[in-house]
């Protein structure tokens, strides 16, 4: 349990002044001052219980017969990094994240579980914050803020208004997530005003998306409260909204990597760097195990000229700072928890040894803090409520025509879509896909309310030889989605996944090719790190050698039902034309 600095403030005072001794005292540090922007040599930090109680050149009136006394040998301490907007609910079970996360010297998430909210509601939020706690790292959440994300389609769960105020109480709940369809806020939907009112009665933290807002409807933004964007892709996004007293996320994730871009900008234009963070938005596995985490971010900064205390800065101060924590976290300063890392030099980003409150939970590239994974109740394995057998024919388009024009989702790039028409051919009443056009069909069943209901449509510009590309994870509306060029695969997909209740599977000649397996919601593996990260890439090099068109295949049903983004997608309900907001049809 975290100590409060209230709680705390006479014994920490008794520290510092030598008339209580200290729990551990580090001695012959060069600390990364993160407040003056200088590195001090040969300091001392003494700690007590989870807090430092003074920092300084002589630590040594603090120090009693059962202090531990570290000697550092002259290697740098900073703080601990944070990852200021980190989508969790994602691959694995945070217990194993932290695994991976904690020896790159990340000791604080801010979490925005979205996708098991979309799935669970406020039961999953309340689930997926007791598997948060207890860990040896901190996991801060918000209540989603971008559900629903377009109320005349969306279907996914989301919370009500009594809902977000029952969360914001909890602990370690901040305040809302990102907002990210900004046009609710700028035409003042009734429930998203209500939502941002709400939080800011409660003095909490509300978190941006402004992909695309600018001018006045990016001012009509801010006025209503929202105060940070991971959004901005190059400096002059950045600037016009540092500019309006924003906070700027600097992205560098598995989605999208902006940090190069806006930090070489940053530094040639001398912009001030005070409200700039590092966040990942989420990592998949492969990334998260090749590249790192925060420290890949500190480590890129560096690269592209960025003074190495300006890049600690960055990836720690500001973060809580943003967050109205600093009083507690942040730096390495008298009063402040003991979250910090030691490092043999400032090239090569990797800390040596990392401390959690005090206590050393990473040592020499291993975790020397026993991490229990906690019990995981069975209803939440239990989401893909879809209880039919599937035969071919559930993926029949019916014509009555030899030849038909069909309304196709072309893949632009593994997110991006547009509206494609191609003539297809019939074979007894059933529009068939194309194998020389490369035009696959694509299903949405609703497999969270368990209704059946579903739309079949066209999908091209894919590639691989494959038969059938299944998912039960997608942002955010978690329909199944089943990708095939041929009838009879679809159905083997769509199968496994019913029984293994949730993940993502390649099928060919009516065999599984590979898989990954997400029970937990349909969304999350309960399987270690090490198990999931060889099923991720076993799944996307299988395709891709099958020849995917795209080297990340995985987030092609992820993002087809993804209603913020263009052109077209496929839900359960229908094939959706965002620009105009309309259904079509799959057949003109």
């Amino acid at each position: 349990m975290t100590s409060t600095l209230s709680s705390s403030i006479s014994s920490l005072n008794a520290v510092a002044m030598g008339e209580k001794k200290a729990d551990m005292i580090f001695k012959n540090c060069k600390l990364v001052n993160v407040y003056t922007r200088e590195i001090i040599p040969q300091t001392q930090i003494a700690i007590l219980n989870d807090r430092i109680a003074f920092v300084g050149p002589d630590a040594t009136h603090t120090a009693g017969p059962k202090t531990t006394v570290i000697d550092l040998e002259e290697k740098f301490v900073s703080p601990g990094f944070a990852d200021a907007h980190i989508h969790i609910d994602q691959f694995v079970l945070p217990s194993e994240m932290i695994k991976k996360s904690l020896l790159c010297g990340v000791t604080s998430f801010f979490s925005d579980p979205i996708d098991i909210v979309s799935v669970c509601g406020y039961r999953g939020f309340l689930e997926f914050l007791r598997q948060t706690t207890d860990l040896p790292l901190r996991i801060f959440h918000v209540v989603p803020g971008g559900l629903p994300v377009d109320r005349k389609f969306s279907h996914g769960k989301t919370l009500s208004l009594s809902q977000q105020k029952s969360a914001i109480k909890l602990h370690n709940v901040l305040g809302l997530g990102e907002v990210f369809s900004w046009t609710k806020v700028t035409g003042r939907d009734s429930k998203t005003m209500k939502s941002l009112s709400l939080m800011l009665e409660g003095d909490c933290i509300i978190n941006g998306h402004t992909a695309g807002a600018s001018g006045k409807k990016l001012n009509a933004y801010i006025s209503s409260g929202i105060l940070s964007c991971h959004e901005p892709i190059d400096f002059d996004q950045v600037l016009e909204r540092l500019r309006l007293g924003m906070w700027i996320m600097i992205r560098e994730g598995s989605i999208r990597r902006d940090l190069k871009e806006i930090m070489t900008k940053v530094l040639s234009n001398g912009t001030y760097i005070d409200r700039l963070m590092f966040c990942s938005d989420g990592l998949d596995p492969f990334d998260l195990e090749n590249y790192g985490h925060i420290d890949h971010c500190v480590r890129e900064a560096i690269q592209n000229g960025v003074n190495p205390i300006d890049a600690f800065t960055i990836a720690s101060k500001n973060c809580f700072d943003y967050y109205n924590m600093g009083k507690d976290l942040g730096g390495i300063a008298p009063g402040k928890l003991a979250d910090i890392l030691v490092f043999d030099d400032l090239t090569r980003i990797k800390p040596r040894k990392v401390f959690v409150g005090g206590k050393l939970v990473a040592s020499n590239g291993s975790i020397v803090k026993k991490i229990k994974k906690k019990s995981i109740p069975s209803w939440i394995k239990k989401t893909v409520k879809l209880s039919k057998k599937f035969s071919e024919k559930d993926f029949f388009i019916k014509s009555k025509s030899p030849n038909v024009s069909a309304n196709s989702i072309k893949l632009s790039t593994e997110i991006i879509t547009k509206l494609d028409i191609i003539d297809l051919k019939t074979r007894n009443g059933n529009v068939m896909p194309s194998f020389d056009k490369d035009v696959w069909k694509v299903a949405a069943f609703d497999r969270t309310f368990g209704t059946n209901k579903h739309v079949i449509g066209f999908l091209n510009n894919f590639g691989p030889q494959i038969g059938a590309f299944a998912s039960t994870w997608c942002f955010h509306e978690n329909d199944m989605i089943v990708i095939g060029s041929n009838e009879k695969d679809m159905a083997v997909a769509a199968n496994h996944l019913i029984k293994t209740q949730g993940g993502l599977v390649a099928i060919k000649d009516g065999r599984p090719l590979s898989s990954l397996s997400l029970p937990f919601g349909g969304i999350i593996s309960t399987d270690s790190f090490e198990k999931v990260s060889s099923s991720f890439s076993t799944l996307n090099d299988s395709i891709i050698d099958a020849g995917s068109k795209f080297r990340r295949p995985h987030l092609i049903p992820l993002f087809l039902p993804f209603l913020a983004l263009p052109s077209i997608r496929i839900l359960h309900s229908g094939i959706v034309d965002i620009k105009k907001r309309s259904f079509i049809s799959p057949i003109n």
